[in-house]
């Protein structure tokens, strides 16, 4: 079936934008892009000339190989606020010159693998967590959508049924809204934000709903697509004037997640509508009227969605030790999975072997759907250990873990002691075969262990492109709208596509908004909210140049051309609908990089 439990990718964009900001509010004086509170006068401010640090550390590549390396050392600008680990001192630093093109190359390679965590986590950890909380507290699985964008899982009988589509989407998507707050958190990584939020903006909005249309011409669900072409909109006004007015005050951050709120309540208060409507067209219908029909997909059950692991289940049930459900637990493998999978999926499972088995030792998953709901007695006691551990040392990039309380005795060895004393009093007070009453709260901490996963990849994510973009010179805003629009967008591509082919292409194009929605919404709002409470000062936004420019009336022009077209072929989508979209994406893509490089300038005056 083609139900999906999304990742947060876009959940993998939130935590980047609140990471960026988080930095933003650390930063310190000169730094473009937001005002923070200085220790000189007013008079003493405005002698200073305004001086674009990030372009002052790029010039780097232009001094002598052998005053680099004291350069990146000492420059302010050059040194990351967060993160594990120093990527430009590694590149100027710790390899010799010569040797330049080969540390890029590993750059890239572990930028690369890095999405490959961000999406693994967000897919198959992050969003089932979240899913599994919105089925406890009762909350339709619209508003995990709106978190985690993708369709919702379909449930039949009582139970959720997910598809190839939710099993293979998450290789990339879900990390795009950690990666946006993060960029957002640093002033001199701010425009890497808005080059990926308006940069995926238009990459979704275009290659991917074109994708759609192209694959499989299709109506689109009519009231679902207005509310949420109208809402994103919205947003992209909001974030352009911001720009304009150069920048984002408290009222207006709080703005930002007050518009988000009200999203999510349309979108909850319109389900109820439509079911309570009908359940009554249903009550009052005479035999033979036929049905309402929803805005929401209508899924016919795939012949081929059986699930075959019923037959390999014993015909005689014996009961597994404590050893073999930890060893089971812990195996991301399925090996009758693995004898008929292509070549290229097996050498993608191995890539993703080692994250899988960290993160299945490290984060705990509820799953409502099982008779158990997932519960491994020896490894959910683990993660009472090993979760809380992770949350101290993925908070602030470990800052609070290492913090030694009273100079003696660190914050991550009190964790250690306590969660031992939990995980020993549940491992003698359940049993194996039972889960305890208590077993829901291990969503929430899946949840959050999950969140900071993606939010520590995230932060890195960020600091490699801000690296790359020292060497080659190279604005935060391209890199957003290319490397990491891209990358926030590969799982969407992937999964919405495999969605269209199965035949669902409303679902799937129903996706391509909410993700986005939260993206800019959430991101921006929050992450300047998170800078503002330190700084106690407005956020002052001071655009990359044209290109930013460019990217907002490219996302706005896009979005206005659909909300025209679409309603005047009666929601009929084909594909000249769909191949318009890509001539448009290729078209803006051209102008934005003959911006970038000086061909396409505003003449001075």
């Amino acid at each position: 079936m083609t139900g999906r439990q999304k990742d947060l990718h876009w959940v993998l964009s939130l935590f980047l934008v609140l990471r960026m900001v988080e930095t933003v509010s650390g930063a310190r004086g000169p730094f473009t892009g937001t005002h923070m509170s200085s220790p000189f006068s007013a008079s003493d401010v405005k002698q200073t000339p305004t001086v674009d640090v990030y372009i002052q550390c790029r010039e780097v590549c232009g001094l002598n190989v052998s005053d680099r390396c004291d350069f990146i050392r000492t420059n302010p600008d050059c040194r990351s606020e967060g993160g594990y680990l120093n990527y430009l001192e590694g590149i100027f630093c710790g390899l010799p010159p010569n040797l330049l093109p080969l540390a890029v190359t590993l750059y890239a390679v572990w930028l690369l693998y890095l999405f490959l965590i961000l999406g693994v986590t967000a897919a198959k950890f992050f969003c089932p967590n979240l899913s599994a909380i919105c089925t406890l507290l009762k909350l339709s699985h619209n508003v995990a959508v709106s978190f985690c964008p993708g369709p919702a899982p379909r449930r039949e009988g009582g139970r959720a049924v997910r598809g190839v589509a939710g099993r293979q989407g998450g290789v990339a998507r879900g990390p795009g809204k950690a990666r946006a707050l993060v960029a957002f958190s640093d002033p001199r990584t701010a425009g890497l934000a808005l080059g990926a939020l308006f940069g995926a903006g238009v990459l979704v909005t275009t290659v991917v709903a074109g994708g759609i249309a192209i694959l499989r011409p299709f109506t689109a669900a009519s009231r679902p697509f207005l509310r949420d072409i109208v809402f994103y909109m919205v947003a992209v006004f909001l974030t352009f004037t911001a720009l304009y007015l150069g920048r984002v005050t408290l009222a207006w951050a709080l703005g930002y997640l007050g518009l988000y709120v009200f999203y999510v309540l349309t979108v909850v208060v319109c389900t109820w509508l439509y079911r309570w409507q009908r359940r009554r067209s249903l009550v009052y219908s005479m035999p033979g009227t036929p049905e309402m029909l929803s805005d929401s997909e209508v899924e016919p059950v795939s012949s081929n969605s059986y699930d075959y692991s019923e037959e390999y289940r014993p015909l005689l049930l014996y009961q597994e030790t404590t050893a073999q459900i930890l060893a089971r637990a812990l195996n991301p493998l399925d090996y009758r999975k693995w004898r008929n999978k292509s070549m290229y999926w097996r050498a993608l499972k191995v890539l993703k072997l080692p994250v899988e088995f960290l993160l299945l030792l490290t984060v705990p998953v509820v799953d409502p759907d099982k008779d158990d709901g997932n519960w491994k007695r020896p490894l959910n006691c683990l993660h009472l250990v090993i979760s809380p551990l992770v949350l101290a040392l993925t908070l602030q990039s470990g800052a609070y873990g290492i913090y030694e309380i009273g100079g003696l005795f660190p914050v991550w060895a009190v964790v250690v002691i306590v969660g031992t004393a939990l995980a020993a009093v549940t491992f003698f007070a359940t049993s194996n075969s039972e889960p305890p009453r208590f077993h829901w709260l291990f969503a929430f901490l899946g949840f959050l262990t999950s969140a900071l996963w993606i939010n520590a990849a995230a932060t890195e994510v960020v600091n490699i492109l801000r690296s790359l973009g020292v060497v080659f010179r190279l604005s935060n805003t391209v890199l957003g709208l290319t490397l990491l629009a891209w990358g926030n967008s590969i799982g969407d591509a992937f999964s919405d596509f495999t969605l269209a082919r199965q035949g669902y292409p409303r679902m799937a194009f129903a996706a391509c908004f909410g993700g986005i929605i939260l993206n800019i919404l959430v991101g921006v709002g929050l992450g300047c909210l998170l800078q503002i409470s330190r700084s106690h000062a407005e956020v002052k936004l001071e655009p990359d140049g044209l290109l930013v420019w460019v990217l907002a009336g490219a996302l706005g022009l896009s979005l206005v051309c659909s909300l025209v077209s679409v309603p005047l072929q009666c929601f009929q989508l084909n594909k000249v609908y769909g191949f318009c979209l890509l001539l448009f994406y290729v078209s803006f893509l051209v102008v934005a990089l003959l911006t970038e490089f000086g061909v396409i300038h505003l003449k001075s005056v």
